[in-house]
């Protein structure tokens, strides 16, 4: 009953993140640090898991303090995040 679902996505924190990258084309480090409401270093950790897994990529412009972080969704992680969906609704609807 539980195939499809991606243990690495089923973690809150990295399904809200998914979800949120999933309905655009990029979404920076800050907008996902305010909408999540997570702290700096685990809004990094988080996003570290999803980038080694090749479902996100990072981008960073500038340097110290006045870098910016952006992240989008790769295809991989389109793949992984409507999979993880589709078993999420059939474990929660299974006709």
């Amino acid at each position: 009953m539980i195939d499809g679902l991606d243990p690495l996505i089923h973690a809150p924190k990295r399904l809200a993140a998914m979800a949120i990258l999933a309905n655009s084309s990029s979404t920076s480090f800050k907008f996902l640090k305010d909408h999540l409401k997570l702290a700096d270093s685990d809004l990094s950790k988080q996003m570290s898991a999803l980038e080694s897994a090749g479902y996100i990529t990072a981008s960073k412009e500038g340097l110290g303090r006045g870098s910016s972080t952006t992240f989008r969704m790769t295809s991989a992680g389109r793949r992984a995040y409507e999979s993880h969906r589709n078993a999420l609704r059939a474990l929660l609807d299974p006709r």
